[in-house]
Formats: structure tokens, sequence, C-alpha cells
């Protein structure tokens, strides 16, 4: 059952949508909608879109849509009904209780409480006989016991029940257990046992200090060496940074982006609490939006081996797509922070501050590795480096950047500057050209809908389904129409069944005397919102226009008396004759 229409309407008009996105977006007036940079992809030109009007938002980037409810999911990584509470905390309502379905919700609490019995578990291990093998681990890796402490570091012992075990006793069920990957089933069904076993245990922290999941390192060269929670329903690692939830009270808009859990945790305790890792993945696009909302800079700090070069390069691209400014450290003698810090005994902390100092930003450090692979020295090596470097710069927005770097190439290996601006035109002329033609190519493929993973069914009936789209906009616009389309449109009539469930759920609203949309969050997925907050958010007839209403109606009648090519040939000659009357009909 859902909430009570009349408190999700109080709710939304005590949640102004411009004001809730306004907390997370910086937001311009275009018009009569707001617009700015999307907190959900990387892009430099805004195309995120608030509709003040109708509590909506929609991004024509990356295709996230909905109402103030819908943001507050995606944007808190909330389900349905937490992201109603949490909008209900802020306006000082009570949430009517026994009015809704709660599963997802009381699944997602009893996750995050057995997550944080088993942290406690873990952290108790540690100080046992069973944990010696940990924490001398973690005493050889030069932590303290209060550093130990503040991460909440623990151990998963070699007994391949000992945590379920303590779970069963804290009154969680097997498939709680199991939601929450703390344990997996047998496969011959005779109950389940623990995931980490023999392993150093790192708590994985949210923003709202729940704890979402676990790492944990092992203490033999069985592989894999590090073992993560998969994803959860609480928990989706492309989503999520460690120690973020530390790094975002440190006081400084910059971020150091390591690879791994012990070197956020050396630089912690060295007194860099701004430090944060990925979750044994490659950096995501998501991951760079969640730094972005914390920091305008970040320092990559990755390994100086040929994986972490591979990460780093990888990472510039995500960072810079994100439209944060991105500095790159690299650590004396190919060391890791950790061995850095360490190695310097005392001195470690200002050692480590004073490389973050003299550390590039992005194009100075993909220059400098282009030094190091062409031989400058020769001919053949200088022109090789140019016309790379000329690549480089060449990806540099602003043209004031563009020729600091093109003045100081050129001098540093005495070439005429105005060659290596021409190269520079010819690189940037044809990117330029070449994006358009993608541009072009999107357009035409959206325009199809070939792609639409969601609304699959209008790349085969394009014409039908375009006018199905556009009644179903016009009806949530003119619910006062609902009985003249109602009337002439019934729901057997539309081609595509995905905007069918649209049509029938927005017409059943209305004809039970309830908005079209309070409710939408609820009942369709979010993918499903989006879409549907896409076809509102195109440029369509005038909303009241009943001309392009009639015509659509027209469309669909024509179409649903269509019958495919085998169906014809079944046909008898007098059949065919009525069936050639009845479109000839229609057309009138």
């Amino acid at each position: 059952m859902a909430f009570p229409e009349s408190f999700l309407q109080e709710l939304k008009m005590r949640n102004d949508i411009t004001e809730i996105v306004s907390a997370y977006v910086g937001l311009k007036r275009r018009g009569r909608n707001m617009v700015g940079l999307c907190p959900f992809h990387g892009e430099k030109t805004p195309s995120f879109n608030v509709y003040t009007e109708n509590g909506s938002f929609y991004c024509f980037g990356c295709g996230v849509g909905g109402d103030v409810i819908t943001f507050i999911m995606k944007i808190e990584n909330l389900d349905y009904v937490e992201a109603v509470k949490f909008l209900a905390q802020r306006a000082g309502m009570n949430v009517p209780e026994n009015s809704y379905d709660d599963s997802m919700s009381k699944l997602r609490t009893r996750i995050f409480e057995a997550n944080r019995e088993a942290a406690r578990f873990y952290y108790a291990t540690l100080q046992t006989p069973q944990g010696a093998v940990g924490l001398e681990y973690l005493h050889r890796r030069a932590l303290s016991d209060r550093t130990i402490r503040h991460f909440g570091l623990g151990f998963a012992d070699n007994d391949w029940t000992s945590l379920c075990r303590h779970l069963y006793d804290k009154g969680f069920r097997d498939d709680e257990i199991v939601a929450a990957n703390l344990g997996v089933r047998r496969r011959n069904g005779g109950g389940i046992y623990d995931r980490f076993t023999n392993r150093v245990m790192f708590p994985i922290i949210d923003l709202r200090g729940n704890v979402v999941a676990f790492g944990g390192r092992i203490m033999t060269d069985e592989k894999p060496k590090y073992l993560n929670t998969s994803d959860t329903p609480v928990f989706k690692k492309s989503t999520n940074l460690f120690s973020l939830n530390n790094a975002k009270n440190s006081g400084s808009r910059t971020l150091i982006l390591c690879e791994g859990y012990m070197d956020v945790i050396t630089l912690n305790q060295a007194g860099f609490t701004n430090a944060v890792a990925t979750l044994g993945t490659a950096l995501t696009s998501e991951q760079a939006m969640l730094m972005k909302r914390y920091a305008d800079e970040i320092v990559i700090c990755y390994d100086s081996d040929e994986a972490g070069q591979k990460a780093t390069a990888r990472a510039i691209s995500i960072l810079r797509n994100a439209g944060v400014l991105i500095r790159v450290l690299s650590v004396p003698s190919g060391k890791d922070p950790d061995e850095f810090i360490k190695s310097k005994g005392k001195d470690g902390p200002a050692a480590f501050k004073a490389i973050i100092e003299k550390s590039g930003n992005d194009v100075e450090y993909r220059l400098s590795k282009l030094r190091q692979l062409y031989n400058a020295e020769t001919t053949d090596g200088k022109v090789a480096y140019l016309n790379e470097a000329a690549r480089v710069v060449s990806t540099i927005s602003s043209p004031i950047e563009r020729d600091v770097y093109a003045t100081k190439i050129c001098n540093e290996l005495g070439i005429d500057k105005g060659a290596f601006n021409q190269q520079m035109s010819r690189i940037l002329h044809s990117s330029n050209r070449e994006a358009a033609k993608k541009e072009i190519r999107q357009i035409q493929t959206d325009l199809s809908g070939r792609n639409d993973k969601i609304n699959t069914e209008h790349y085969k009936k394009p014409r039908s389904s375009s006018a199905e789209e556009a009644l179903v906009v016009y009806l949530i616009n003119n619910s006062d129409c609902a009985n003249e389309i109602s009337e002439k449109v019934k729901p057997e009539q539309f081609q595509n069944l995905f905007i069918r469930r649209y049509y029938e759920y927005v017409l059943n609203r209305i004809e039970n005397g309830l908005e079209p949309l309070t409710n939408l969050a609820a009942d369709f997925t979010a993918d499903e919102v989006s879409k549907l907050y896409e076809l509102m958010s195109r440029s369509i007839p005038a909303a009241s226009n009943t001309d392009a209403m009639r015509e659509y109606i027209k469309v669909i009648n024509e179409e649903s008396t269509k019958l495919t090519a085998d169906d014809v040939k079944s046909l008898s000659d007098e059949e065919l004759k009525v069936y050639i009357d009845k479109i000839r009909k229609n057309k009138q």
C-alpha cells in the first residue's frame, strides 16, 4: 500500500525541488527553468534542468529524471521509503505508519545492523588469540592501536561459521546474512557459511556513518589478496569510496586519491585525513562525481608501476570529464605512499607534504611521461614528442592555458611556436569534426530509439510509439481531457506495450481523482521514471493543443488496425476487402 496522496502532496510542497537540488547543484535561471551541471555524470556544459512549475528535473546528458523524491533517492542512495522519510524529517512532518510497503527499507535496515554487528565482532576477534596474526600484521605495518580503533579494523578468523553463529545469536536470519553478503549459501542446501575467513577486515562506512560493506586482506599467499563485499541493497562498489566519511570532514577541498586501504589509513595516521580510495575497482565516473561534491581538486596518488600508471591515465580522463582540478603525485623511488612515509620515519609526514606541494597538474604529468618515452635529442624523437605534446595540449579547453604550455614547450625545445600552434589547430579541427560527427550519429540513434534499453519497442514501431508517447504526455498535462481520450483510445490499441503501462497507470489515477504522477517513484523503477520524464521534457506541441491530441489519436487508431504481412497473406479475398475499406475509413 502506498503513502497517502495528501501526505505526498504536502511533502513535495514543503520540499521545494529547486531548494533541494540547490544544496547539491549550482543552479542558474534559464527562462522558466533552472539549469546546472548534472551531479550524476561529468559534463562541462549544463544539461541538468529543474522545472520549478511542476517540481521535476531531467538531465538531457545522462537521461536521469523525476521529482524531488526521485532526486533524493539517486543523490543519497536511498530507497523510496527512506527518501520519503528523509524529506519528511527535513520538513518536520510525521510519516504515516502502516500505510506503505517498507519491506525493502526494513531489509536495508537489517543489513546495516548486521554489518555493524559484524564490524564489532571482527574488531573483538582482532584482540583475541584467534586474531593475533591479524593484529601482528597491522602492527608490522606500523599502525597504532588508536588508528586501528579509529578505522574499526578487525579480523575474520579461520572458522568458516564463527560470524554466522554470532549473528544467529543476535537474532539475524539466514536470508538477512546472505543479503548483506556476510554469509554464503552452501551448494548442497545445508545452511550458510562465512564469506570472509583468515583476513584482516576493513569496514567501509558511508557518509551517514553506516557500515555498508567490508574489504578483507588474506593472511596467506592465496588469491584474491583482497576480497570485497559484493553489491548488496545498501552497497555498490562503483558508487562508494573508502574513508570518504572521514575526508569530507577534513576541512580541505582537496582529496588525495589512493589505490588501497592501507595507503589511506597510513596517510590518515600521518595527518592527511583527506585521503580516499576506490573499492577494488578502477575509478568510475560515479565516484568522480561523488568526490566533486566534496572537493575542487583531486591529487592522484597511485603506485608508480605499470598498472598504477595505466590507472592514473584512466583516472585523469574521468576526473577531467567531471570538471575537477587534477594533480598527479609521483612518489620517489617507486614507493607507494605507505612505504614512503615509513621510510622517512618521524619526518615522513613533512616529506609527503613536500612532494604533494611539488606535484604537477595532469597536463604536466602527461608531458613528463612523453619526455621519458621519446629522446628529444634525436630528430625523430623530437618530432614524435612534439606531435604527441600537441595532442595533449590541444585537449586543454582554456586558450590561455594552451598558450602557456605551447610557449613553454617551444622554448624548451627551441622550435617556432607558430608551427606548434598550427599542428594543434589541425588536431583541434580534426577532433572537433569527429566530435560533431559523433554527436550527429548519437542524435540519430537517440531519435530512432535503436539503443533505448527501456522503451525497446519504439524502434520497431516508431510512428505508433511516437503518437502513443505524445498522447500520454498530453494526458498528464490535461487530465480534464481524460474522458474524451479514454473514449477514443483503449489501452489494447497501444502497439507499444511499455508505453501502454504509462497510459493505463495515468488514466487510472485520473479516473480515481488522483494526481497523475504523485506516487510514480513507488510504482515504477528509477529507469522507468526517468524515461517518462524524458518524454515530458521533449519539445512537443503546446500542452493544450487539442488538434495535436486528436492527431495522436488518429495515428493510434490507424496503426492499431494494421495487420502484419503474414496476417494479410492469411486473409480471404472478402476479409482483405473489408480490411482495406477499414483503413480508408480511418484515413478520412
